[in-house]
């Protein structure tokens, strides 16, 4: 998001959130030392999902949907629905309310990361950012995002 290209796509803000999300859902080290830790500035992961679904509809439609206004390509958005799917699969199991120990220790949480990271170095590459520095507080994107 810093070297990102913001307004080549339209809607660029929206990527930014779901890009945001998808980083902080894939990053184990982060899970362990912000959200375990109650590091505060990132949300929960309930507030990540919520990024991730929250404007986009990506609980109800498919990534597709948006391809060519936040996604760049059908390869972009099969990854992107891939970790929408695990992550709110664990979601619905665990509640919105869970603390983040329940979701880390939810069988199917090493595969939701796995599929969080997918989709996550993808838009990263695409938007010419290195996928491995450690994801942005929430102030830093909403400073970005803003018009």
């Amino acid at each position: 998001m810093g070297g990102m290209p913001l307004n080549d796509m339209p809607w660029w803000r929206w990527r930014s959130n779901v890009r945001s999300a998808l980083h902080m859902l894939s990053d184990p080290e982060f899970h362990e030392t912000t959200w375990l830790a109650g590091l505060e500035g990132y949300g929960d992961i309930t507030d990540a999902v919520y990024r991730l679904v929250e404007d986009t509809w990506l609980d109800n439609w498919s990534a597709e949907k948006y391809v060519g206004s936040i996604f760049r390509d059908t390869g972009e958005a099969v990854l992107v629905d891939a970790a929408v799917l695990r992550v709110l699969r664990i979601m619905h199991q665990v509640g919105p309310d869970a603390h983040v120990s329940a979701y880390l220790q939810h069988p199917g949480w090493p595969e939701a990361v796995h599929a969080a990271r997918e989709a996550h170095v993808r838009l990263a590459h695409a938007d010419g950012e290195n996928p491995d520095l450690p994801p942005r507080s929430l102030d830093v994107l909403q400073i970005m995002t803003r018009s």
